[in-house]
């Protein structure tokens, strides 16, 4: 089972961009079984997925809110993953957890956070408009 340890985040004006990564130790997290990637979670909600990938790269999920200006990627060699945030907007502002758990089926990854059953210690991104 994976470990996974995040950095990056920070406060940023609205338009600009961050990086979010996500080192994972341990096995399996890049196995084609498995999802990882990142929610947000806002005070008093439930953790939503923003950015998703199966192990290996073959697909990947985007929230609606998020499309065209954040990106998932995985540096295998790392065993680190990444989440680009670009035109970064106040409403972008929540704590971010990277995630990892079993994919849904062949091409999909479970969007739901109670599927994920190991979590980063998450990192706070706050927007400025």
């Amino acid at each position: 089972q994976a470990h996974l340890v995040e950095s990056g985040g920070g406060s940023v004006q609205a338009g600009g961009s961050l990086r979010l990564s996500c080192a994972a130790s341990g096995s399996g997290y890049t196995d084609k079984m498995n999802c990882v990637g990142w929610f947000r979670q806002y005070p008093g909600k439930e953790r939503e997925a923003v950015a998703l990938v199966i192990g290996g790269g073959t697909s990947t999920y985007y929230a609606d809110s998020v499309k065209g200006r954040f990106t998932i990627s995985q540096d295998n060699d790392k065993n680190t993953i990444y989440l680009h945030m670009n035109g970064l907007q106040p409403e972008d502002t929540a704590m971010y957890y990277c995630a990892a758990g079993l994919r849904k089926s062949f091409g999909y990854c479970y969007t739901g956070p109670r599927y994920y059953n190991t979590w980063g210690q998450g990192s706070q991104v706050t927007v400025s408009s």
